[in-house]
């Protein structure tokens, strides 16, 4: 074969063999909606003889898909986890920010979930100041203040004030109006431990069983400070903050403020029992295990956003849309933080 006949051959059967693969793939069906995450085969599984789930958690792409969608005018952000947690940077907070940047937080806030700032010296007065453009501020009837603002709680940990805040759960769900988001500024943190951890309560109702969610959709938590708070007072005392504070009925399932979104609110420091919404309690076997079931998907790491403390990090949690967990692993280092607390609206369901 002459070398001009060999290369007519060899153009033959590419362009064949080209026909070939364009036909294959015309008859192929389109490629699956990466949003749609039974279209990709994201499916959990159960271990064979446990209730323990492994497989992707597809109904975590959408959100995040979303989240990298958005831009900022008056700072830079980078996510820091899949649906919740970004890192914000080319702000003080020390300063008087003007109300064009102040709402790109609140907005930003409302999207990541988490905000964390590295690097924010703040006097108590900045920190007040900074966490009250956002709304009221809560005095807390029960934790410690910094000596200089009532309203700033002081958390300090050391070899003889150990840390047990290390449960997943929303602030004050006590209050008939709890929390809107609180505002933790790093006094002193250890060389190693004391990380704080966020879940997603948007994405921990999305997690749900469909039956699961069926059965607990218009149930009511009953939330009580005793749980977590009444061993600390005389029997006194405990009398007359039962009286300020009763036990409240909260939406199993409720519809953030701001979003529209539905999430979880139930947490194990603070829920003694379910009722049906007529306030009927449920059987207390029942209930138990309903809430259980419903704390779980805190559990979940790839639900979760872990900060790593620096001094003078500051973390702006919207205290409806995540649960927080603080890890106690550096006794007997010391560890000091301060909160500042912003009042919310009373969670419904819409």
């Amino acid at each position: 074969m002459t070398d001009t006949a060999a290369r007519n051959d060899t153009a033959t059967r590419n362009d064949t063999a080209t026909r070939n693969v364009t036909a294959d793939r015309e008859d192929r069906p389109p490629p699956p909606d990466r949003a749609d995450p039974t279209a990709i085969g994201a499916q959990r599984v159960a271990l064979p003889g446990s209730d323990v789930k492994v497989g992707p958690l597809g109904h975590l792409a959408a959100e995040r898909q979303r989240l990298d969608a958005l831009r900022w005018e008056h700072f830079d952000v980078t996510r820091t986890s899949a649906t919740l947690g970004a890192e914000v940077s080319g702000i003080s907070l020390a300063d008087d920010l003007p109300d064009p940047v102040i709402a790109d937080l609140a907005r930003a806030l409302a999207d990541y979930k988490v905000l964390f700032f590295r690097d924010q010296p703040l006097t108590t007065a900045q920190h007040v100041a900074f966490a009250r453009r956002f709304g009221e501020l809560e005095v807390h009837p029960f934790l410690p203040a910094n000596t200089d603002s009532p309203e700033v709680v002081r958390f300090a940990k050391s070899a003889d004030v150990g840390g047990y805040e290390n449960g997943w759960h929303h602030d004050v769900t006590w209050r008939e109006v709890p929390s809107m988001g609180a505002v933790l500024h790093a006094v002193e943190v250890p060389d190693s431990g004391g990380d704080t951890l966020f879940a997603d309560a948007h994405a921990a109702l999305d997690e749900l069983e469909p039956q699961l969610r069926e059965r607990v959709d218009g149930l009511l938590a009953v939330h009580d400070f005793v749980h977590v708070f009444g061993h600390t007072l005389s029997p006194d005392d405990l009398a007359s903050m039962r009286e300020l504070h009763p036990p409240v009925a909260h939406p199993v399932i409720a519809t953030h403020d701001r979003t529209g979104r539905d999430h979880l609110y139930v947490n194990r420091f603070f829920v003694s029992h379910l009722t049906e919404a007529d306030g009927e309690p449920l059987d207390p076997a029942e209930s138990a295990q309903l809430i259980d079931a419903l704390c779980r998907p805190f559990e979940t790491p790839e639900l979760q956003v872990r900060l790593r403390w620096e001094p003078d990090s500051v973390a702006f949690w919207d205290n409806r849309a995540v649960q927080h967990y603080a890890c106690s692993d550096y006794w007997p280092d010391v560890r000091v933080m301060e909160r500042a607390s912003i009042v919310g609206t009373r969670p419904v369901r819409r």
